[in-house]
């Protein structure tokens, strides 16, 4: 078995994207978006209904308005009758005011279609986020969760434009052809050819537009990934004379921001020809044809209704298509891919289902288990075969960052293996269900999680139903007694940000003393305790039935333990603390025993 140090504290590379997305994983993921995405619009039948009642009242406009008019100079002020000339501009007057009326019943509509949306993506980054810091023991990344809630804000807003402009785009549309053939029917293709020449030209630009957009996205955030990279080592770029340096490096991050920025921009002039073919050629038609449609019998209203039509509705509506399609459009489907991509929602359990009961035994196995954090990183651990029977107490020492919390994720199931198979009572932990795995092993990090509840709940919530003499019991057993009372009892709230570090591992090891679960692993759970405190714990746990694996913070632990684990870097020993005195220099060397090995024979 071979172990390797990486240098840092294993797991610094979990989460991070490894190498270039493949093709497959892109398809993936736009399959996904466009769930998501229709799951959020059919969520809930009664706004849809609601928002294209609404719509209709919206766009009565883009079918009266030339109608009115044509109405009102024909039949009205052209034939002597400004009676009826006032009562059409009347009608057009309250089509607007039904418009208005509309337009705010719309946009709540909307929101009661995005505001869900936006919760759906917000709890799928944060859970993503904590299952991959509870995966890899380390504090969560704040700057990259940060990043994704931006992304998660930029998709709500685009997403409701986008429903914004298309549905306002489909009726204003709707209405100006249906006004225009009931004006006169010679004029529709007038109006209908370009418009479906200019939504041509702007659909075939779409994925160019996408594809940088998503280029300026990655660019932007390397940009500010450099700066704020340069100003935290300010000091020491200052100290190395590395000015330049450092300059060079953000200064070819800020060139290809802007050379993203640039192709993004000249790409725009196809959507701004779009709507000149498609809004206004149709307007130029319309006059060029003037008199051959005057021939055929238009009048003087026709043609203004028309015009109105195209200038009033049509141009506006595809002009906000254009807009918000062309960038929010784009920009929802980029920050989509981002979320995704970089966000990815737990799964429920590391299976695809199995046993729904926990192994009758907590005997653990590692058999030739191999894992890296990235593709293309060095493992952490190599090949690692270890056996653990029920009842023992094993203690896992060596430096920082040699991969003593990976094990104990991996041993959790809370790592998949590379290679090789981690057993509990015999069975594969991937095939174990959610529910089973958590009543087998109960793994405790570093930072403990506490919840804003009571005291009660926050000891119980792994082994509902347990009397209160059993939590008397494991809170005098772990030696919380003196806490509780603090705290103010079963029943006292508890505020997490109140507690010290040690009162919330307290609490944690108490939670896991009361859990039903067979194997406990602890992941310098006690660091935040003073040595009195950590060995009353261990003790604790030591005396309970099951299996204890222990992640040294002092080194007292390996005392207390039957056996140790010792991870170099090079290799991983086990014995008992006499064993490893006499064969592994390391573990004498944090015993601090130095001994020559000719004289002692070793």
């Amino acid at each position: 078995m071979t172990l390797r140090r990486t240098g840092q504290r294993e797991g610094a590379r979990a989460g991070r994207p490894g190498g270039t997305r493949t093709e497959a994983a892109r398809q993936g993921t736009r399959t996904e978006a466009r769930r998501l995405l229709w799951g959020a619009a059919r969520r809930r039948p009664g706004v849809l209904v609601r928002l294209f009642a609404w719509s209709l009242a919206e766009a009565a406009p883009a079918f009266l308005s030339g109608q009115a008019l044509a109405h009102a100079l024909d039949d009205g002020f052209s034939a002597g009758r400004p009676g009826t000339g006032l009562a059409w501009l009347g009608l057009m007057a309250a089509a607007w005011l039904a418009a208005a009326l509309g337009a705010r019943q719309v946009l709540l509509a909307i929101a009661a279609i995005v505001e869900p949306f936006r919760d759906t993506l917000l709890r799928r980054v944060v859970a993503g986020t904590l299952y991959r810091t509870a995966a890899s023991g380390l504090r969560p990344d704040s700057a990259a969760l940060a990043r994704l809630g931006r992304q998660v804000e930029l998709a709500r807003d685009s997403f409701a434009a986008v429903i914004a402009v298309s549905r306002s785009f489909l009726f204003s549309v709707t209405g100006v052809l249906v006004g225009v053939l009931t004006l006169m029917d010679a004029v529709l293709p007038l109006v209908l050819l370009p418009l479906a020449a200019g939504l041509a030209l702007f659909s075939a630009s779409l994925p160019a537009m996408a594809r940088l957009q998503r280029r300026l996205i990655l660019a932007e955030e390397g940009t500010a990934s450099s700066v704020a990279a340069m100003v935290d080592a300010l000091r020491d770029v200052t100290a190395c004379g590395a000015e330049d340096r450092a300059a060079a490096v953000v200064g070819r991050d800020v060139t290809r921001q802007a050379e993203v920025a640039k192709a993004l921009a000249r790409l725009t002039a196809a959507r701004t020809l779009s709507l000149a073919i498609g809004g206004w050629l149709p307007i130029l038609m319309v006059l060029v044809a003037t008199p051959a449609l005057v021939r055929d019998g238009a009048t003087a209203g026709v043609i203004l209704g028309t015009l109105t039509y195209v200038a009033q509705s049509l141009t506006p509506a595809l002009g906000g298509l254009v807009q918000g399609v062309g960038v929010n459009g784009v920009r929802l489907v980029v920050a989509l891919e981002r979320i995704l991509s970089m966000g990815p929602a737990p799964r429920k359990t590391l299976t695809a289902g199995g046993p729904d009961t926990a192994p009758r035994s907590a005997l653990l196995r590692l058999r030739r288990v191999t894992f890296a954090y990235g593709p293309a990183a060095e493992p952490v651990v190599s090949d690692l075969s270890l056996a653990v029977r029920e009842g023992d107490h094993l203690a896992v020492v060596g430096p920082s960052g040699i991969g003593k919390s990976t094990v104990a994720a991996l041993a959790a199931g809370l790592l998949r293996p590379h290679d090789g198979q981690v057993l509990i009572g015999g069975v594969p932990v991937t095939s174990l269900s959610g529910p089973a795995l958590s009543a087998a092993r109960v793994l405790i990090p570093q930072e403990a999680y506490v919840f804003r509840g009571t005291l009660g709940e926050n000891l119980t919530y792994l082994a509902p139903g347990r009397s209160p003499s059993e939590v008397d019991k494991a809170v005098d057993a772990v030696g919380m007694a003196e806490l509780a009372a603090r705290i103010g009892g079963y029943d006292a709230m508890v505020e997490p940000s109140e507690l010290s570090s040690g009162e919330r591992q307290l609490i944690a090891l108490t939670r896991a003393y009361l859990s039903p679960a067979r194997l406990i692993l602890l992941d310098e759970a006690t660091c935040h305790l003073d040595p009195a405190a950590e060995a009353r714990a261990e003790e604790a746990f030591a005396a309970r039935e099951g299996t204890l694996i222990v992640i040294a913070h002092r080194l007292t632990s390996a005392l207390r333990a039957r056996r140790v684990l010792v991870m170099d870097g090079v290799r991983a020993q086990v014995g008992t603390h006499e064993e490893m005195i006499a064969a592994s220099p390391l573990y004498r060397d944090l015993m601090g025993r130095w001994e020559d090995p000719v004289a002692s024979g070793a």
